[in-house]
């Protein structure tokens, strides 16, 4: 991954929005909805039998001529779980599918550890052993070498991945995949819509990135090619002219703009992210509507 430290530096500004309030039991930089002793004010309520007289508002008293507390926001450590298709159709591309997926999912992590946020980075294809990083940005090399040593090779179920996410309280889950399935390329069967709703219930913020090579974008290839599936090895033999090459970029976009429906539906985050496109522009342009600024 050929990310330098001036990236991660302009990284630690970018704060992730959660979308909904923490409920976990360890500290961090997220505000709960449980009540604690930080300095931001929440609430009223009244004098109870054991509270911290410190909190009583004298003021309110005076006019009110009852006793009432404040309470505070506790500040609370955030789950941020990134899931990356590890599936062969990644590797592909003059600049690698997996190469910017590895790089979104370090991107996304440190954010999370920067702002001491638990980050939990799941290889799609082997969910019972996630990467679980916590205590800030000391835990981003073995989180560097851990996305190091994935192996993009196979077929991976991305619905099945999902719904064995383990539940944890709200936060954010950021899908990293190209999406090329069949249960996603079929509109019947309304494989995002299922996703979303899922996540949703478990009070996530769904974010779905959609990486795809620059080559699939845009096609430029000519003439009659043998087309290697890179999960099955199947082959297709096509000839690629105007007319096919239109109706290939067509169905695409299509795809692409059903996907983006989907999730602007559900009030999810979606992005295609290229191969083509600069890591900076992606990052700090193109996925700015996901940070806190």
């Amino acid at each position: 991954m050929m990310l330098d430290a001036a990236f991660f530096d302009r990284l630690s500004r970018l704060r992730l929005t959660m979308g909904h309030r923490t409920s976990m039991n360890l500290i961090g930089n997220r505000k709960s909805i449980q009540k604690g002793s930080s300095m931001e004010f929440s609430d009223f309520r009244e004098y109870m039998p054991g509270d911290d007289i410190r909190r009583i508002d004298w003021n309110a008293y005076g006019r009110l001529d009852r006793l009432y507390v404040k309470e505070y926001m506790e500040e609370k450590e955030a789950v941020v779980s990134i899931l990356l298709d590890t599936s062969a159709s990644m590797d592909y591309g003059v600049k690698k599918k997996s190469e910017l997926a590895c790089m979104l999912a370090a991107a996304f992590s440190y954010m999370g550890l920067n702002d001491m946020d638990r980050v939990m980075l799941y290889d799609m294809g082997r969910m019972d052993l996630p990467f679980v990083a916590a205590g800030g940005k000391r835990a981003l090399p073995r989180l560097a070498d851990w996305l190091g040593q994935c192996p993009f090779d196979g077929t991976v179920d991305i619905e099945k991945a999902v719904k064995e996410l383990p539940a944890k309280g709200p936060g954010v889950t950021i899908l990293i995949s190209d999406f090329l399935q069949e249960t996603f390329l079929d509109e019947e069967q309304e494989t995002a819509e299922k996703l979303l709703r899922f996540l949703n219930y478990r009070k996530q913020r769904p974010v779905f990135l959609h990486v795809l090579a620059g080559e699939e974008l845009s096609v430029e290839l000519t003439g009659t090619r043998n087309l290697i599936d890179m999960e099955d090895q199947s082959a297709l033999r096509l000839t690629l002219d105007a007319g096919s090459i239109r109706t290939y970029e067509r169905t695409l976009q299509e795809f692409l703009d059903r996907m983006r429906r989907e999730c602007v539906k559900a009030g999810a985050f979606y992005a295609v992210c290229s191969t083509n496109t600069d890591i900076y522009q992606l990052i700090f342009q193109d996925l700015r509507m996901l940070y806190d600024i």
